[in-house]
């Protein structure tokens, strides 16, 4: 077991703050806590409840790793994947801490030999699935076992109407009818005001203290585009341009709404150069498993993914999140945007997006066999990802806002900050497409539509009689990526919707009347490109404090890669990922300081004891060998 720290009879009190610093730097190598860390800490090492939010990268792990090292027994966590356990279970090792994993995929003599060092107390952690939890008799050996605390780790999983629903999450209530003295807490990085109350009452933490951090990431950039029309070339092609003028070698996510898409993309990247890889569940699970464990151990790997992919992923080095179609929600949004830049170096989060991702969503909405209920709740969280993406302010104010955090200046560095979006009068084409629309009998899609209203008289459109209404050829001022524009604002805001059936058909929303009318006019925004060619910088909060490669002079750059490929030996030698060993943020401190001996090593952030004593002396001998000494 790690050592704690305290004096027998202090771990199940409140302990001593210097004990849990202690705990922090011996072990896990950092010097102070970071924002709420401290006093989520304390409280759950007192023994109290908690519901912690903090966004990704925030350090929730530490929240109740440290209390479970400072208290008498075994700490249990309740996670959602098998990848996220191995990562957790990886780490704390690496860091001398006795972490273990109970998952489906170990065999029947590694499972037995868990069970034993639970029973003989030689356990700090041991991580599970709910479903593991509830099966073989588990809750009971458990009543046998010291427990130092329950921590259920992404909590929103328990939501009925959220992204990642996990129906066994809803049973986790029963821990605290049959463990009333042990400590629950329950962490996620993404909850919306009403998941944040779902959680509480069906995990039965009414009463839990909360502890709400920022959801602000500072070091992510925020870049949405429109695919429609082909300026800057086609989706496939801006992603290509941004990976190798930006992240050139560097690690990335790209989600597909469709498995057939994440095939086509990745196959396409792999062409031009990438190392990209797909994950979908239509692979073969041996792929699949492959393919992650490549992302995992090796540099610069792009995994192209529908969002089956991610949740489990601890990677801290992932540089950018691009989605090619749009995300069915913010939460969702805001969840896989999050798995960049963990390390808190500066990321980017891109994406493009047309009208026929939102006819798709929709129909797939219309079409699914959820209640009445849950789709009124899905099209509203669907309708929010939209207005977010059309909006003309800065982006990171209204994706904070949406989790009812107010940030009372734009951040000066998302695409809208940085390029202000163009707006103009719509008001005359607005009124022309919603007369067209209803002219045409609130039936067609906007290519029909559009070609109306440009004069393009098809076959179809001639054999209908639509070459003959008053609405033909009176929007030949806008060409089709213009009018596709416009339609998909308007369906953003709520003016326009798609028919019930579920076919893509146009229909007018009382909402548009004062429009229609004349009553109201109407901006948007407009539909000229804007380069796509970027920089690197971050956001103001972290461009004087991010010291990244790409701002390395020569000599830098060589001792960077020296020590990454050190880094990257030791994690083959013993199965692991590379930032299991030292994340990129440490490496890069390496860098910057240069140290000589065990006392400047034991300086830099993420270098604790265990880490000191089993790796200090090769990457001093690196840095030694470097400059010649």
């Amino acid at each position: 077991m790690e050592p704690s720290g305290l004096a027998a009879g202090e771990a199940q009190g409140s302990a001593p703050a210097a004990a849990l610093l202690e705990i922090l730097r011996e072990t896990f190598g950092y010097t102070e806590f970071r924002g709420q860390q401290q006093a989520i800490v304390e409280h759950v090492t007192g023994g109290g409840d908690a519901v912690v939010l903090m966004p990704t990268g925030g350090g929730k792990s530490l929240c109740y790793q440290i209390p479970a090292l400072a208290r008498s027994g075994c700490g249990i966590v309740i996670s959602p994947l098998i990848a996220l356990m191995q990562d957790q279970v990886a780490a704390l090792r690496q860091n001398g801490v006795a972490a273990a994993s109970l998952d489906s995929g170990q065999k029947a003599d590694e499972a037995r030999s868990v069970l034993a060092a639970l029973h003989a107390g030689e356990l700090d952690l041991l991580y599970m699935s709910p479903e593991r939890l509830f099966a073989s008799g588990m809750l009971e050996r458990l009543e046998g076992i010291d427990l130092a605390l329950f921590a259920i780790d992404e909590a929103h999983c328990v939501s009925q109407w959220g992204h990642d629903f996990r129906p066994e999450y809803s049973q986790l209530a029963v821990l605290a009818e049959r463990f009333p003295q042990v400590p629950r807490l329950a962490l996620t990085a993404t909850a919306d005001g009403p998941t944040r109350q779902e959680i509480r009452e069906r995990l039965c933490l009414d009463q839990a203290r909360a502890f709400v951090s920022s959801f602000d990431r500072p070091n992510i950039r925020y870049r949405i585009a429109q695919a429609d029309g082909g300026r800057g070339g086609s989706a496939r092609d801006r992603l290509l341009r941004f990976i190798r003028e930006e992240h050139a070698g560097e690690a990335g996510i790209v989600y597909c709404l469709s498995r057939k898409k994440v095939d086509a993309v990745a196959e396409w990247l792999a062409e031009q150069g990438v190392t990209a890889l797909p994950y979908h569940a239509g692979l073969p699970a041996a792929t699949r498993a492959a393919n992650q464990t490549r992302f995992l151990r090796e540099e610069g790997v792009v995994m192209v993914a529908t969002i089956a992919f991610g949740m489990g992923i601890d990677k801290p080095n992932v540089r950018f999140v691009a989605h090619l179609n749009l995300p069915k929600s913010l939460e969702g949004y805001y969840q896989e945007t999050g798995r960049a830049g963990r390390d808190g170096l500066p990321a980017n989060a891109w994406m493009v997006f047309g009208l026929q991702d939102v006819v798709t969503l929709r129909q797939m909405l219309e079409g699914s066999q959820a209640g009445a209920e849950r789709q009124r709740v899905e099209q509203q969280k669907l309708e929010a990802m939209l207005g977010f993406c059309e909006i003309t302010s800065c982006r990171r104010q209204a994706l904070l806002g949406y989790f009812d955090e107010h940030m009372p200046e734009p951040c000066g560095a998302c695409d809208n900050c940085l390029e202000p979006p163009a707006t103009w009068d719509a008001s005359v084409p607005v009124q022309k497409l919603l007369s067209c629309i209803y002219r045409t009998g609130e039936r067609f899609g906007a290519g029909h539509v559009i070609d109306v209203l440009r004069g393009s008289a098809s076959e179809r459109l001639t054999r209908l009689g639509h070459d003959r209404l008053s609405t033909f050829g009176i929007g030949k001022e806008l060409d089709k990526a213009q009018w596709r524009g416009v339609v998909r604002q308007l369906l953003a805001r709520g003016l326009l919707r798609l028919d019930d059936e579920g076919y893509g058909g146009l229909k007018l929303d009382p909402a548009c009347r004062p429009v229609l009318r004349g009553e109201e006019g109407i901006h948007l925004r407009e539909e000229a490109a804007r380069p796509e060619k970027g920089t690197r910088s971050a956001s103001p909060a972290r461009r004087d404090t991010a010291r990244t490669v790409a701002a390395m002079d020569t000599e830098d750059r060589s001792l960077w890669e020296a020590l990454r490929g050190l880094r990257t030996e030791l994690a083959r030698d013993q199965g692991v990922p590379p930032y299991v060993i030292f994340s990129d943020a440490t490496l890069l401190e390496m860098v910057a300081a240069a140290p000589r001996t065990h006392d400047e090593m034991a300086g830099i952030s993420g270098v604790g004891q265990h880490k000191l004593e089993r790796y200090g002396d090769a990457f001093i001998k690196a840095i030694e060998g470097h400059f010649g000494l």
